[in-house]
């Protein structure tokens, strides 16, 4: 499938082919605490692919809990997560949230679960709102 996609501001776009089969959800510590949220959502890129089309993301290098380096790539400008490499720099996982197709993509397996907050496994009870819901007296996120 080929997609396309960028970070929030515009300064990032991207394209590459992708197997939607192949992608997947991680709950790791370290894909929680760089989107800021419970689990990151990853689509794997056809080796060779990926290109960018417009901008210069920013890399930070970690290695994870699987004892391998990573590379994680986003804007310098709005600080969108885009996609992470490999030490070698072939394999290429692009962010769900940045990609213009997002809608079409379901993920197929999760990884590092037992890392997982115990509330993702059903939010189907929680209320649900088409828009912002009336919050009087909340604070806004």
């Amino acid at each position: 499938m080929h997609i396309t996609g960028g970070c929030h501001c515009g300064a990032i776009r991207y394209q590459a082919e992708i197997e939607p089969d192949r992608v997947s959800i991680c709950h790791c510590t370290d894909c929680q605490r760089l989107t800021g949220s419970a689990y990151r959502v990853t689509a794997p890129a056809r080796p060779g692919s990926f290109s960018l089309i417009a901008g210069e993301p920013k890399a930070y290098a970690k290695y994870g809990d699987s004892g391998r380096l990573s590379r994680q790539f986003f804007c310098p400008n709005c600080g969108s997560p885009l996609y992470r490499t490999d030490a070698s720099g072939g394999a290429i996982g692009i962010r769900l949230g940045g990609i213009d197709q997002r809608r079409d993509l379901t993920p197929k397996k999760q990884i590092w679960c037992r890392s997982a907050l115990s509330w993702v496994e059903n939010i189907e009870p929680l209320a649900r709102f088409d828009g912002e819901a009336e919050r009087k007296g909340d604070d806004r996120n």
